[in-house]
């Protein structure tokens, strides 16, 4: 359903809260790994750590001007200047609705209490904000991409345990909630894979032979696939051969056919008397 737009359309879906908190904290998780976050295109080359965790003072931050600076202290303003840089017009109708230009995300400001820092950096280009007791899915990963480069004040990240609890203690804020054991405790699987101890179970490297598919032979139209199922068809072959270039020798021309090769040959002959006596 593209266009016109409805008022039954389905804007919404409901989504079991259990998958939704699953989302979240997978999130979480993923803009923890310096990996998923240089492949979602941020600029953390000179950042010191993943998780970037700041102390609590930048939540009293009021102006632009010390935000942009403490930005720059901690190496995430290269990230910004790539979503400033990255702004262009957008192309199709889209210019005439309010949306005339796109650009790309930068870091995500995560704190516990706003004392000014929402004034602070609300102006600064591809930089949003988010409190830690309303994370937001679509700001953690922005287009179902997971890896955002978040920038954590100390009382947010201290923070997380009372709101996620931990594998063995329930969280404080959501009833019943712990959070979702993982299925390997050792996630590297190339450490695992080349451990001695499951080398020493493995079966040594084998060098056997491909066995490929052999097209079956119709023996109707293929004489060896007919010799391979009756060796005798061989000679009755040859000799039907044999037989056939005899019959084809001893082949005798009917009288009317020897009529027309001698007339045939007595025309030419005098073809070429006449030509010879014309010279």
């Amino acid at each position: 359903m593209f266009a016109p737009t409805k008022i039954w359309r389905r804007w919404h879906r409901k989504i079991n809260l259990n998958q939704k908190r699953f989302a979240v904290v997978s999130a979480i998780a993923a803009s923890s790994v310096p990996s998923l976050v240089m492949a979602r295109g941020h600029n953390i080359q000179r950042v010191a750590e993943v998780p970037l965790v700041v102390s609590n003072t930048i939540e009293s931050i009021t102006k632009t001007k010390d935000a942009v600076a403490a930005l720059r202290f901690i190496n995430a303003i290269n990230d910004v200047n790539k979503a400033i840089k990255s702004k262009k017009l957008r192309a199709g109708k889209g210019k005439l609705r309010n949306r005339r230009y796109t650009q790309r995300l930068g870091p995500l400001v995560i704190y516990n209490e706003d004392n000014g820092l929402g004034k602070a950096f609300r102006n600064i280009p591809g930089v949003e904000l988010c409190r830690v007791d309303a994370l937001n899915l679509l700001r953690l990963a922005p287009g179902g991409h997971l890896g955002r480069f978040c920038i954590w004040t100390q009382g947010a990240f201290e923070k997380l345990d009372k709101i996620f609890g931990s594998f063995n203690k329930e969280s404080q804020v959501k009833n019943g909630y712990t959070l979702p054991r993982p299925a390997m405790t050792n996630a590297d699987l190339n450490r695992i894979l080349g451990s001695n101890e499951v080398k020493s179970v493995l079966k040594p490297r084998g060098f056997a032979k491909t066995k490929r598919a052999v097209a079956k032979k119709n023996p109707l139209k293929n004489i060896h696939a007919l010799v391979k199922l009756n060796p005798y068809a061989k000679s009755v072959i040859r000799r039907h051969i044999i037989e056939s270039k005899k019959t084809k020798k001893e082949v005798k021309l009917t009288d009317k056919q020897k009529a027309q090769r001698k007339a045939r040959s007595k025309a030419s002959q005098a073809y070429y008397k006449n030509v010879l006596n014309v010279q």
